[in-house]
């Protein structure tokens, strides 16, 4: 089913009144002024921008995931019933409802966390519920054939490969490159430990991960080969401890935690180790205009100087939490969930964009989308621009619970009768 919501309808337009019968020699100049004013009459009298909206076949149980290539929806597991994920068109901007392209069976006791679309493959990926283990499961995306199981979680390389980052407790985990096309493995490199590794990013795929071992041994590969091209010890002697490893930009950051929990940086291309720096209990790091922000596992933040781990400022537990990076603007959530734009370079406080609930988006690149419930019940829609500074509102939208995924100009949500729906928002 597909809904057509207007939006306001403006007044009828003023007629246009009768013109007398003008001289020839005043009638081209004349003429051209009467239709002038027709044309802006007319368009005022244009119906403004519509939204569109289009039901998505599913249970209030199902698990949905918007993709670029359309909508795909789980069932939930039900006993003595078998499970499946399905498939549906993008509609048309001002087409019917979601058109269902095909259905395939999936293990019906997985417990799925996501679906992506990769190399012309749908990739589902869910943990085993006795034993905790990731698992992805691979579609043939325009007729969804089955083609390939392996265990692990899906990651894109720069050739248009596929890796798989098997990564579970008490077992020998590690990475395998896999042919996406018949899921043939073509090499493996063993992990022992279960930190999971580091990943580089080359316009958005990865070109190179890293391992750190219990050893101490660090290990940097090539991602289309497998290829070791360098490591380093860090633990002398026989020492073995729990690292974990992370890369950012062009620094390896190996986190030891413990009761003085350290950072060390080495330079990715050659394994030199830059700075030791005593910081929080790590929760992730991330770039932040060309410094390094550390947000800790407190609630705390540290912004450091990547080339000498100096602290440039820093943000004590409890007071914002770090939500988002947009080039040297930081998005900091607050305790009552009142979002505020920061500069990364000096942290002072640039403005207040209120109340809001982030959505999950489709790309890491796409607008930063904040949604809320005004008094009435209806959902309020914005855009978090951050190098602006503003929330702008896009639209406000009856009869929705939440559980949104966007990728603006199209939302999926559910609403309050259960149903799921897309819309396409006006532009």
């Amino acid at each position: 089913m597909s809904i057509i919501e207007l939006g306001e309808i403006r007044d009828e337009p003023v007629a246009v009144p009768p013109v007398r019968t003008p001289r020839a020699v005043g009638r081209p100049m004349r003429t051209a002024a009467v239709l002038l004013l027709a044309l802006v009459l007319l368009a005022g009298a244009t119906p403004p921008p519509q939204r569109m909206v289009s039901v998505v076949p599913a249970s209030p149980a199902a698990n949905t995931y918007l993709t670029a290539d359309g909508v795909f929806v789980i069932d939930p597991p039900l006993p003595d019933q078998d499970r499946y994920l399905t498939a549906y068109a993008w509609p048309e901007p001002h087409g019917a409802a979601a058109r269902r392209r095909w259905q395939a069976s999936v293990p019906s006791g997985d417990a799925y966390v996501r679906v992506r679309v990769e190399r012309g493959l749908v990739l589902a990926t869910g943990a085993d519920d006795g034993a905790g283990v990731f698992a992805t499961t691979a579609f043939d995306a325009e007729t969804g054939q089955q083609r390939w199981r392996h265990p692990g979680v899906p990651v894109p390389v720069t050739d248009g490969g596929l890796l798989l980052a098997d990564i579970h407790q008490d077992e020998t985990d590690g990475m395998s490159r896999i042919e996406p096309d018949t899921g043939r493995v073509l090499w493996s490199v063993p992990l022992l430990s279960p930190s999971g590794p580091g990943f580089h990013l080359t316009d958005g795929r990865i070109d190179r991960f890293a391992l750190v071992q219990p050893t101490g041994e660090v290990q940097v590969h090539d991602a289309d080969t497998g290829r070791l091209l360098r490591s380093v010890d860090t633990l002398p002697g026989d020492a073995s401890v729990f690292q974990r490893v992370q890369i950012v930009d062009d620094l390896l950051l190996l986190l030891t935690p413990g009761d003085v929990p350290m950072m060390m940086a080495y330079g990715l291309a050659g394994l030199e180790q830059l700075w030791t720096a005593q910081v929080s209990p790590v929760s992730f790091a991330v770039g932040c205009a060309d410094l390094l922000c550390v947000a800790g596992q407190d609630g705390s933040l540290q912004v450091l100087d990547p080339a000498t781990g100096v602290v440039r400022w820093s943000d004590p537990p409890g007071r914002e939490l770090l939500a988002d990076v947009r080039g040297d603007r930081l998005l900091m959530s607050g305790p009552s969930g009142q979002f505020a734009v920061r500069d990364a370079v000096t942290g002072r406080m640039r403005t207040e964009l209120g109340v809001w609930d982030l959505a999950p988006t489709l790309r890491p690149d796409d607008p930063l989308v904040g949604m809320r419930h005004g008094d009435d019940g209806r959902l309020v829609v914005a855009e978090l621009d951050l190098a602006a500074g503003e929330a702008r509102i896009r639209d406000v939208l009856p009869d929705i619970t939440g559980g949104c995924q966007a990728s603006l100009p199209v939302l999926l949500c559910q609403r309050l009768d259960g149903s799921t729906a897309l819309w396409r928002l006006r532009q």
